[in-house]
């Protein structure tokens, strides 16, 4: 039993079963992929995968079992060298933060700032992704740090921790018919056009209930993924935009104006995780605090090391 015969398991399944997927990912030649099965099955005396000829469609029992105890020796392969990069060299190396658009361009620069601050030989990758693909990346381990609102908190292998509470605001053109002192109705704002995030992102869902709730279906006539997207239409004046508050600045958007929504929509919750049993540098847990002073390395610590329910 080998790494290499161990990562071609993870990567099968990671690949849904497609060896030529596999091979390619892994640099190596498809005919090298099933030796590699084949031999580890002799060895464990067990097959792993269901098969249809020479297609692989799934995993069988031994296999699923297999696969989760392959991925904490994978994990723990990554922690025994981040361990010793952590003591052979505390201020050098490479943190990945897989995060959304709207918390690397408006929650995260001054983070960023700090950060960079004290630690200027960390090499700082901030991967703008879907809150679905930083799930992704949190347990491939590809990233070590993910930051979204949606998604995260769902999943039992990540330790997900409260970053910042948000509220949607709704964005009009300045001299727009709602741009008044009444309170905003969601019967007012149904009856124009609207533009604002694609599901999935963004507390799109908390925007969709509250329509829902109240038995009105909006004109959504475009949906984006981020906030400057939405803006940029609202100024063509294609429709009212929603978006997270945080993202208008009224010096960057002097031709909008923002529209308290509080009372309509329910709050937002943005979350920091981190993949359980994940080993993390020293300057990561920096990060985080940086993020926010209640996240201490401590807190931080202790949950990334409590096994998922």
């Amino acid at each position: 039993m080998n790494f290499q015969q161990l990562r071609i398991v993870r990567e099968t399944v990671k690949r849904n079963f497609n060896l030529t997927d596999v091979a390619a990912a892994l640099h190596t030649s498809q005919s090298g992929v099933s030796k590699h099965i084949k031999d580890l099955e002799d060895e464990l005396g067990v097959e792993l995968f269901v098969r249809r000829g020479k297609r692989l469609l799934g995993l069988t029992e031994p296999g699923q079992e297999l696969i989760s105890i392959v991925e904490r020796i994978l994990l723990d392969t990554q922690n025994i060298k981040k361990l010793g990069e952590q003591f052979s060299n505390k201020d050098r190396g490479q943190l990945i933060v897989a995060t959304t658009h709207t918390q690397a361009r408006y929650a995260l620069p001054p983070v960023v700032t700090e950060f960079k601050k004290h630690f200027p030989k960390v090499n700082l990758v901030l991967h703008e992704a879907s809150p679905g693909e930083i799930l992704s990346m949190l347990r491939s381990g590809q990233a070590d740090i993910g930051i979204a609102t949606e998604a995260l908190q769902d999943a039992p292998e990540l330790a997900a921790f409260p970053y910042y509470s948000w509220h949607h605001g709704v964005i009009v053109p300045a001299g727009h018919a709602l741009d008044t002192k009444d309170k905003l109705t969601l019967e007012a704002l149904a009856d124009w056009p609207l533009i604002t995030y694609s599901e999935g992102f963004t507390g799109r869902s908390k925007i969709d209930r509250a329509f829902q709730k109240a038995g009105i279906a909006p004109d959504i006539v475009l949906s984006a993924l981020d906030a400057d997207v939405i803006k940029a239409y609202v100024e063509l004046g294609l429709g009212i935009g929603i978006v997270a508050s945080r993202a208008f600045d009224p010096v960057r958007d002097p031709g909008l104006r923002l529209i308290d929504a509080d009372h309509l929509f329910e709050v937002n919750v943005s979350r920091v995780a981190i993949r359980r049993g994940t080993y993390l540098r020293g300057y990561a847990f920096r990060f985080i605090e940086y993020c926010s002073p209640k996240l201490t390395e401590q807190v931080v610590r202790a949950g990334i090391e409590t096994p998922a329910e």
